[in-house]
């Protein structure tokens, strides 16, 4: 009985702790994502004097993680360190300097995401918290509850966060300790997320597939296209870092020099189409915009560089619109609805470059409708399996 006692205490501090944890992430991902949205608009309303200066931008970024951030830069890789133990402590200056790196990427044109800085920002604070809790894996159980939050908030998915924070860490493996705590706080920072004004994207994908033996077959070579691209990203991402990093091994000079080579193609490439969070695609794919055969290439290309030269951000977005715009174009080919397509790849994209397999199939249908479920399963799990055991996330482990 007294066992049963102190596992219950156990979950009830995790879940105080949670509570606590989603309210501070969930205010702090509606100040990043809200000024983050202003800045975006702001760089799409002054594109032709901003985008020019973005090499600048980089240096200044260099600069300021020279300055105070030391090695603050690896980003993510620390927060897979310290969930797989091999760091004691994630530096919280890092929450500042991510968002301030992210900022000023965007608004010079940069092409990259923004899921990186919430997750960095929800796993710095909640590792910290976890480290003074006194009871057996508290610290790696607070991160991944952590990181849920900083997902959930910013996306304000919170049944996709939690098993993303749960799935990413390690592949094959859950940590099934941190799931309670977890799910509660990527809810809490969802709901307060939203409370502050953070708009949540979803879709009202109002059409009519029947799952017959003609379909599933569709989908399941969708899945592999989209493994097979995501993939494709993921170890493009990896490869181009190190080679950039081997050519131009001296940060300042490199991230100047892409700079300029990226601001040239954003200007040449329909005047900054392609810049920021790629959000523009994504609306386009789902509400009959144009969308090119060539435009997921394109973003695909650009967040590469952006990201492989050392500026700030996350892929995931990025990846949201490469496969929504894939789908796009992939739908009439196999003769399904354009927007169903689009949100398979959306989803199934993500899953491929992650290498994740709950958190896509729930993140498609808290985008999109819970009755879609199954068509995400399918798609997601065919994409999981064909995207070579790539990851753009160079921290992450496996069991097998």
């Amino acid at each position: 009985m007294r066992k049963y006692i102190v596992e219950y205490k156990e979950i009830g501090i995790y879940a105080v702790v949670a509570v606590f944890i989603g309210l501070v992430v969930g205010m702090l991902d509606a100040l990043f994502g809200e000024v983050l949205i202003f800045i975006s608009s702001f760089r799409d309303s002054h594109f032709i004097y901003l985008v020019p200066f973005l090499p600048v931008a980089g240096l200044i970024i260099v600069y300021m993680y020279k300055k105070i951030g030391k090695n603050t830069n690896k980003g993510m890789s620390l927060v897979f360190s310290a969930g797989n133990e091999e760091l004691h402590e994630i530096p919280k200056r890092m929450i500042p300097l991510t968002i301030i790196g992210t900022w000023i990427t965007h608004l010079f044109g940069g092409s990259a995401g923004r899921e990186g800085v919430a997750v960095q920002i929800g796993a710095t604070f909640s590792h910290a918290i976890g480290r003074k809790i006194p009871f057996k894996n508290a610290s790696k159980i607070m991160l991944i509850t952590g990181m849920a939050a900083g997902f959930g908030g910013l996306f304000e998915t919170p049944f996709a966060a939690t098993f993303f924070a749960l799935e990413v860490l390690v592949v094959g493996k859950l940590e099934y300790l941190a799931l309670f705590p977890a799910l509660i706080a990527a809810f809490v920072a969802s709901y307060v997320s939203h409370f502050l004004g953070l708009e949540k994207f979803s879709v009202n994908l109002d059409v009519v597939v029947t799952m017959d033996s003609q379909t599933i077959v569709k989908m399941i070579l969708l899945g592999m296209i989209f493994g097979i691209v995501g993939g494709l990203f993921a170890y493009v991402l990896g490869y181009s870092k190190q080679f950039i990093g081997k050519k131009i091994p001296n940060l300042s000079k490199r991230i100047f020099f892409v700079g300029i080579l990226i601001s040239l193609l954003l200007l040449i490439f329909q005047m900054g189409r392609y810049s920021g969070l790629g959000t523009n695609l994504i609306a386009a794919s789902f509400s009959g915009g144009s969308i090119y055969g060539y435009d997921w290439l394109l973003k695909f290309l650009l967040t590469i560089l952006s990201l492989a030269a050392g500026f700030q951000g996350g892929e995931v977005t990025p990846i949201f619109s490469i496969g929504a715009s894939l789908g796009v174009w992939l739908a009439p080919l196999f003769g399904l609805p354009i927007e169903f397509v689009a949100a398979l790849g959306y989803a199934s994209v993500f899953s491929s470059a992650t290498n994740t397999l709950i958190a896509p199939a729930l993140i498609g249908a808290e985008v999109f409708g819970f009755n879609y479920l199954p068509y995400f399963l399918l798609t997601v799990c065919i994409s999981y399996v064909f995207n070579g055991n790539h990851s753009i996330y160079k921290g992450q482990k496996t069991v097998f």
